[in-house]
C-alpha cells in the first residue's frame, strides 16, 4: 500500500507538470487523496473537451485510485493507443498494470521504459516496485538506488528504499533465515534511524527467535526515541508476559491502555485494547477481563477480534467448549483468519480431539506458509506420539544397611491417536551386608493404553515378576488396570487396580509377600490457584494382612514461569495387623508437612535448554501414640534437552519420613534418566 501511494503520487506530479495552470481544483482533489471527488471533477471536464490528455490522465488516474482499477487499465490502454510516443502516458499505463496487480506484465513493461530512458527516475522507481511486489528484492534495491542515482535523496524513492528492506526482511524471517532477517532490518535502522516500523519489525523477529532481552531493547528504543509510545508498550507488554512477569505485563498495557484517548486511531486503540485485555486474562483477573469483553461486543457484535479475546478468555478459565463455538464463528466470518485457525487447533487439542486439532494447523500452514507457531503445534502433538525409548539407572541406601540398584528401561510405541502400545523390564538388587539377605528381581510387562471417549483412557498393563532371593525363587503375575477419566472441566479421576510385590529391600523380597492396590486419585484444579490432589489405596497382602493409605495434598500456584508452588500434604496409614519385625505396619500413622515446589517442566523446555524441579518439605509424623518426630524431604531433578527428540537428567531424593516398609529410616536414592524419541514422526498418518 505504501508503495502504491509512492508512486501515485510520483505520477500525479507528471500530471501537474502536463498543465499546471489548469483544473487546479481537480489537481488539489488528486493531491490530497480525494478521489471519489476527483474522479466527478474531472468526468465533467470531459464533457466538454473530451480529447484533452490532461484531463484523460487525471481522470485515469482518479477512477484507477477510487478502486476501479480494471476500468483505469481500459482508459490508459487507450491513451497509450492515441499517444504512443508519450512518455508520461506509458508511466501511467504502467501504473494501472501495478493497480491491477500484474507485476510479471509490469516487470516487462518498465523494462523497456528504461531502456527508453535510462535516467527517468520514475521509470526506474516504478520498476524496483514492481520487482519488490514480486519479491526479486536484490533487484528491487539495485534499481531503487539508480533512482536515488538520479534524483539524490528523493523522499518517495527514500520511503520505497525502506519498504522494500523490510519486505526483504520479512521474506527472510519466513524463510527462517533470522540471521540474515536481522541484517536487512539493522540496515534500514541505519538508513532512517528509529523508524517505527523498523523497529517493530525487528522486535517481532527477537520474539520469535525468542531472544526476549533484545525485543525488550527494541521497544525501549521505540519508547524512548520517537513519539510511538503506546506501540512500544504494547510490545513491552508481551515481552514481559513471554518472560513470565505477568503483574509487570498487566501494568505495562493498563499504562498504554490508559494512555488512549479521542485522538487515537482505530488502530491502535484496537490493539492496545487487545493487548490489555489478554493481560488480564494473564493475570486471571478474568471478571474485569469478561466485563470488557462483553462491553465490546455490544459494541460490535460478531467482530472477529473480539470474538477471539472471549475464545481465549474461556481457553484459560477451561471452557473449551464456548472456545470453540467463537472460533468456529471467526472461521465462518473469515476462513483465513490466523487466530481462528490455530485458536481452533489449540481448542481441539485441549478436548483431546488430536486429529482434528493436527488438521486444523495444517489448514493454518496452508494460509501462512511456514509460520512458526503452528510449525511448533505440529511438532509438539507429532512428538506426542512419535515411539520412544526410556531408560533409568538409580542407586538408593538408608541408614537401615539396604542396598539397591534399579534400572528400568520402557518403550512406548503408539498405533493410533486412540492406541498405544507399552513395553517395560525393570531390573533390581537389593542387599544388605548386616542381615547377609540379597536379592535380585527381573520385572517384565506389556500393555497399552486406548482412549474410549475424549474424557476416558482405559489402561492395562500385565506381565512377570522373577525374584531370585537368598530361600527361594519365583514368579509372580503383575498388573495395573485403571481408567483415566475427565469427569468435569479442571478436574482428573483415576481408578484402578494394580498387584505388585513388596520390594523395598532383600527380605521383603524373600518373604514373596504380594499386595492388590485398589486405588483412586483425584485432581482439582481452579481458575484462582488452588490445587487438590487426593489419593487413597486400599492394599489386601497374600500375608493375610490389608492396608488403607490416604494422602491428600492443597496447594497454591505462586508463579507459573517458572512453576511455582506452595502447600501442605497430609498422609494417614493404617494396618490391620501389625509386623514391625517384618516391615512398618503401624496401626496407625499420620504425617503433615509444608512443601514448595518449583519446576520448568521438560515439556516446556525448548532445545538446548535446561529443566528442572526441587520440592523442600518438612514436617511432623506420629507413628502409633509416640511423639512427634520432625520430617524433612528434598526431591530434585536438573536435566536438558538435546533437541526435541532427546533429552537427559539426573535426580536425587532423601528423605526421613516413614513408609509402608520402613520407620526411622533415612532414605537416599540418585539416578540418571535418559529419554529419546526413536523416529522422527508418528508411524501413522495423523491427519486420518
Amino acid at each position: 500500500m505504501k508503495l502504491k501511494h509512492t508512486i501515485s503520487l510520483l505520477i500525479f506530479l507528471f500530471c501537474y507538470s502536463l498543465n499546471g495552470q489548469n483544473m487546479q481544483e481537480g489537481f488539489s482533489y488528486l493531491e490530497s487523496g480525494d478521489y471519489k471527488k476527483a474522479e466527478s471533477y474531472f468526468k465533467d471536464i470531459l464533457i466538454t473537451y473530451p480529447e484533452n490528455k490532461t484531463a484523460r490522465l487525471c481522470y485515469g488516474r482518479a477512477v484507477g485510485l477510487n478502486g476501479d482499477p480494471k476500468k483505469a487499465l481500459t482508459l490508459f490502454s487507450n491513451l497509450v493507443n492515441d499517444y504512443p510516443e508519450d512518455f508520461e502516458v506509458k508511466l501511467n499505463y504502467g501504473e494501472s498494470l501495478l493497480w491491477n496487480k500484474n507485476y510479471t506484465k509490469a516487470k516487462t513493461y518498465f523494462k523497456k521504459l528504461i531502456i527508453e530512458q535510462p535516467k527517468s527516475f520514475p521509470a526506474l522507481l516504478s520498476y524496483a516496485n514492481t520487482l519488490s511486489n514480486l519479491k526479486e528484492y536484490d533487484e528491487a534495491l539495485n534499481y531503487v538506488n539508480k533512482a536515488l542515482s538520479v534524483s539524490n535523496n528523493n523522499p518517495n524513492a527514500l520511503t520505497s528504499k525502506k519498504y522494500i528492506y523490510l519486505g526483504y526482511a520479512y521474506k527472510k524471517q519466513q524463510e527462517q533465515s533470522y540471521e540474515e532477517a536481522e541484517k536487512l532490518l539493522l540496515k534500514n535502522l541505519e538508513l532512517f534511524n528509529n523508524d517505527k516500523e523498523t523497529l517493530l519489525n525487528l522486535a517481532n523477529l527477537y520474539l520469535i527467535v525468542n531472544k526476549l532481552d533484545l525485543a525488550q531493547n527494541t521497544y525501549n528504543q521505540l519508547k524512548n526515541k520517537t513519539p510511538h509510545t503506546i506501540e512500544a508498550l504494547n510490545g513491552l507488554a508481551l515481552v514481559y508476559h513471554l518472560k513470565g512477569k505477568e503483574k509487570l505485563a498487566l501494568n505495562t498495557s493498563k499504562e498504554a491502555y490508559q494512555a488512549l484517548n479521542q485522538a487515537s486511531n482505530k488502530s491502535l486503540t484496537k490493539q492496545t485494547t487487545e493487548r490489555y485485555i489478554q493481560a488480564l486474562i494473564w493475570n486471571k483477573k478474568y471478571k474485569e477481563a469478561n466485563r470488557l469483553i462483553n462491553n465490546l461486543i455490544k459494541e460490535q457484535p460478531n467482530n472477529n477480534w473480539i470474538l477471539a479475546l472471549r475464545a481465549t478468555l474461556n481457553i484459560y478459565k477451561s471452557d473449551f467448549k464456548k472456545s470453540l463455538t467463537d472460533y468456529n464463528t471467526i472461521l465462518k466470518n473469515d476462513s483465513t483468519s490466523f487466530d481462528g485457525n490455530l485458536g481452533k487447533a489449540n481448542t481441539l487439542k485441549a478436548l483431546n480431539q488430536t486429529n482434528q486439532a493436527y488438521k486444523s494447523a495444517q489448514q493454518t500452514l496452508n494460509i501462512y506458509n511456514n509460520q512458526k507457531d503452528a510449525l511448533n503445534f505440529i511438532k509438539n502433538i507429532e512428538n506426542n506420539f512419535t515411539p520412544f525409548y526410556e531408560g533409568k539407572a538409580s542407586y538408593s541406601f538408608d541408614n537401615g544397611d539396604n542396598n539397591a540398584v534399579s534400572l528400568s528401561n520402557s518403550l512406548q510405541f503408539p498405533l493410533s491417536t486412540k492406541l498405544k502400545l507399552q513395553a517395560d523390564y525393570i531390573y533390581r538388587k537389593t542387599d544388605n551386608k548386616v542381615t547377609n539377605f540379597n536379592a535380585t528381581s527381573n520385572d517384565f510387562t506389556l500393555g497399552g493404553s486406548y482412549k474410549l471417549t475424549n474424557t476416558i483412557t482405559a489402561n492395562v498393563m500385565a506381565g512377570i515378576s522373577s525374584a531370585d532371593a537368598n530361600n527361594t525363587n519365583y514368579n509372580q503375575f503383575l498388573t495395573d488396570v485403571s481408567l483415566d477419566i475427565k469427569p468435569f472441566k479442571l478436574q482428573q479421576l483415576k481408578v484402578g487396580y494394580k498387584r505388585d510385590l513388596q520390594n523395598f529391600n532383600a527380605e521383603l523380597l524373600n518373604r514373596q509377600i504380594v499386595q492388590n492396590n485398589y486405588y483412586a486419585n483425584y485432581s482439582l484444579n481452579t481458575n484462582f490457584n488452588l490445587g487438590w490432589f487426593t489419593q487413597y489405596f486400599y492394599t489386601s497382602q497374600n500375608d493375610q494382612n490389608n492396608r488403607h493409605l490416604l494422602f491428600t495434598s492443597l496447594y497454591y500456584n505462586i508463579l507459573a514461569k517458572p512453576s511455582l508452588k506452595a502447600g501442605l500434604n497430609y498422609q494417614y496409614i493404617t494396618f490391620k495387623n501389625q509386623v514391625p519385625t517384618i516391615y512398618f505396619s503401624p496401626e496407625q500413622f499420620n504425617a503433615g508437612e509444608v512443601f514448595v515446589n518449583l519446576i520448568k517442566d521438560e515439556n516446556v523446555a525448548k532445545p538446548k535448554e535446561w529443566f528442572y524441579e526441587l520440592t523442600a518439605a518438612t514436617g511432623l509424623q506420629f507413628i502409633e501414640d509416640n511423639e512427634s518426630q520432625s520430617t524433612y524431604r528434598i526431591q530434585s531433578k536438573l536435566g536438558y534437552k538435546f533437541s526435541d527428540r532427546c533429552l537427559a537428567n539426573i535426580f536425587g531424593i532423601r528423605s526421613n519420613i516413614a513408609s509402608a516398609t520402613a520407620a526411622g529410616f533415612t532414605y537416599t536414592e540418585i539416578g540418571v534418566r535418559f529419554k529419546w524419541l526413536i523416529f522422527k514422526r508418528p508411524v501413522f498418518k495423523l491427519s486420518e
